[in-house]
Formats: structure tokens, sequence, C-alpha cells
């Protein structure tokens, strides 16, 4: 692939959410996603090819749509510790986590993607609108929050979405396939953080994390990070690795690593097995009264034995009683997607809302939904396609949320 001309890549990065087009849109068989990820390739021309093509080894997904803060300053993380539902303040340099934002009541405003590098922290959230923000992005409403709570605190909160741009590799060679195509600008190990094993890349960068990595506590930051350059930010995920890179290279990475064999697929690729994953999407998968408790976040997002932080009280108190009051779980669909937003029934009564629904290449048509907890495991449930016909579902016997077996801290009285 020819790198896209400067003249695009500007107008792209200048571009609002309601009208961005990210110049890898011009790839040879390229189809525009619509919903909340216009903007990117929703597929190129065959999307379960394009899984099975990442499940077996790894592929390139365009989510440049995202939006990306960055907050710098020596007051960053103890602050955004101060605001969040993660343990921020003891996070290590060139490490990632994730986080929330949550109303007084416990109900989640916001999700955070984070990586620090050790001078800045950069955030990388939902494209789009963001919901009780009226017509406002998520980033916007995001950093009007931020900069609302910024006191006589060292911190420079920014939107930094016009300049920076979020590409992912998804499946299991994903890190070896980034160092591969990108290791050749790569800093020595101490520019990463930390001693390393390969030509610059982290020690614990080759296994995917999984709540925690190579031991480390939850609040030194379960994702690693490695430096590609002066304008790429690797994060290694539980799914592959989030590349944050300057909306100037956006074409020269992704064509060098095409020329390593790692092919793109649309954003439905990574989706589907988002949704297989269990993992919720915000304004999607979640609604105004979704709490931690009832989605996978709070094993993700939430430091159980961290300070007060706003909505604390109430994910204190839902996990040391286990009554969260729904549940997000995954749907088999009976030959048709759930349109999101759609009721879910049981026995002529509606129990809760589908989600984000995608044909799975292994698993057929799934969904996640939002069910009333006391919704048994075996239950005969309904849901509407996109056209409104009904459509027979069954949770899966392995849905969760998955949540921490110990109480959380402050345990109320």
């Amino acid at each position: 692939m020819s790198s896209s001309p400067a003249d695009a890549i500007a107008d792209s990065a200048a571009a609002t959410a309601a009208d961005y087009r990210s110049p890898l849109l011009d790839l040879p068989g390229a189809v525009a996603a619509d919903g909340p990820d216009a903007g990117v390739a929703a597929h190129y021309g065959d999307p379960l090819r394009e899984q099975r093509r990442a499940a077996a080894g790894a592929a390139l997904v365009d989510r440049s749509h995202r939006g990306v803060l960055r907050v710098g300053g020596a007051d960053r993380l103890t602050w955004l510790h101060s605001l969040t539902s993660q343990h921020l303040s003891a996070l290590r340099p060139m490490r990632g986590t994730e986080a929330l934002l949550l109303s007084p009541h416990g109900h989640v405003e916001h999700h955070l993607v984070l990586a620090d590098d050790g001078a800045t922290t950069w955030i990388d959230v939902e494209p789009g609108p963001a919901g009780a923000a009226g017509g406002s992005s998520e980033a916007d409403s995001l950093l009007a929050f931020l900069e609302s709570m910024r006191f006589l605190l060292r911190v420079e909160p920014a939107d930094a979405t016009a300049t920076t741009a979020v590409l992912s590799v998804l499946g299991p060679r994903a890190a070896a396939a980034v160092a591969g195509a990108l290791g050749g600008d790569t800093p020595g190990g101490d520019a990463l953080g930390g001693k390393t094993d390969d030509g610059g890349v982290p020690a614990d960068w080759a296994a995917p994390p999984a709540g925690g990595a190579a031991g480390l506590p939850a609040e030194a930051g379960p994702y690693p990070l490695a430096r590609f350059g002066p304008g790429v930010l690797a994060r290694r995920m539980p799914y592959g690795v989030d590349l944050l890179v300057e909306r100037a290279q956006l074409g020269d990475v992704a064509a060098r690593l095409r020329a390593a064999g790692v092919e793109p697929a649309g954003v439905e690729a990574f989706e589907a097995e988002r949704v297989a994953a269990h993992r919720p999407r915000l304004g999607v998968d979640t609604d105004h009264r979704t709490i931690p408790n009832e989605v996978s976040w709070l094993t993700s997002a939430v430091h159980l034995d961290k300070g007060c932080y706003r909505g604390q009280e109430t994910v204190a108190r839902v996990q040391n009683l286990g009554r969260p009051p729904r549940r997000l779980v995954l749907l088999h669909l009976d030959g048709a997607l759930a349109a999101p937003g759609s009721p879910v029934t049981a026995a002529g009564r509606q129990v809760g809302f589908a989600g984000s629904s995608r044909m799975h290449a292994e698993l057929g048509p799934i969904a996640l939904a939002m069910l009333k907890r006391t919704v048994p495991d075996d239950a005969a449930l309904v849901v509407a396609d996109p056209d409104g016909h009904e459509v027979a579902a069954q949770i899966d016997p392995d849905s969760g949320p998955v949540r921490p077996d110990r109480p959380a801290g402050h345990v109320l009285r």
C-alpha cells in the first residue's frame, strides 16, 4: 500500500467525529462502517474470513475514529487516581490499564483505556456522541469533566484526537507481528522503561495480559507498553496490541504492517471477537443505569481495594452484598442478529435489552444482553432482529460477568 497523501491525512485529522473518514478506507475492498463506527472500514470484502485470519495469526484493524486525550503534568496520575475507579497513583511508567468514571450513584459515565509513557498519560475512548452529554463527542465530554476538576494541580489535559490515532492488531501473533514490522526503529530497553529481551521489546510482551501481568499488582498496570520510534506507542492488550500512532504516520505504519504480512480486517472482526469475549462497549451494551458490578469492567477497570472515589460507595455495597440488579450475558441466537437496543423477553415479559450483535465465524450469530439478575441461565428468551422479527435466544452456559471473590475495600456497615 502506498502512503496516503499528506493533505488527505491532515484533512482527516481535522475532521469531527460526525464526518471523519479514515485514509485507510482507500485500501482495496474497503466497505465503510456505519453507526458508532462510521469513518472506518466495516470489512474488506469477507468479514468471516477476516475473523478467521485474526484468530489464526494477526490482522490490522483501523480504529482511528476513537477519541484520544493526553494528560501531562507532574500530578497527572494522583489526580486521575482520585477521580476514577482504578488505582493509578502507583501506575508504573510504560504500563497501561483501564478505568471508569462513575456518577455519584455509581453509574458508568466513561470507560477509559490508558497508557502512561512516564511523561504523559494517554487515554482513548469511544468515538461519537457521549449519550448524556447531548451532541458532544465522548472525548469532548470527558475533557470537559477533567477540565472542571483541575483546581490548582499540575495537570494539563488536552484533546489529542486530531494528531493521534488508534490502530489495533488482533490475534495470537499480534505482539510478534508488531515487533517484527515496526521493531527496526525501536530504541533500547532503557527507553522502554526497563530491561528487555528482544530488540527493545519488553520481556512480558509476548504473553497476552490476563488480569495482571507477570505477578504485578493491579495498580502497577497490567498492559505493558513499547515505543516503536518517536510516533508509535504500543500497548499489549488481551486481544492483541493497540497502537497509538501520530496521524501523519498512519498510512506508513499500516503499510509496514501489511508488508510484514499483517492483512487488514474490518472493525466487524474486532467487534465479533469482543462480543465473544464478553467485553462490553460503552453506550451500546450499557445504559444510563449500568454499574460496574453488572459487567466485566469490575475486574479490568475497578480496583476494589483503593480509597474513595465518586461512585465507590455503590460499587462496594453491591460487591459486598453480592446482588447486582442485572448482569451482562452472552446470547446465542437462532439464525439472525439482534437489533441493538431491542427488548429481550421471557414468557412474554421484558427481562432486559440486547446490545452488540455480530455474526461470529465459529459461534454463529451472537449478542451481548443486559438481563435482570433473576433470569435463569436456561430461560427461553426472545429478541428482535433489525426487521422486527422474533429470534430465539439462549444464554451461554459460561456467561458472566466474572466477579472477584473478595470483598471490596471500605466494607459498609
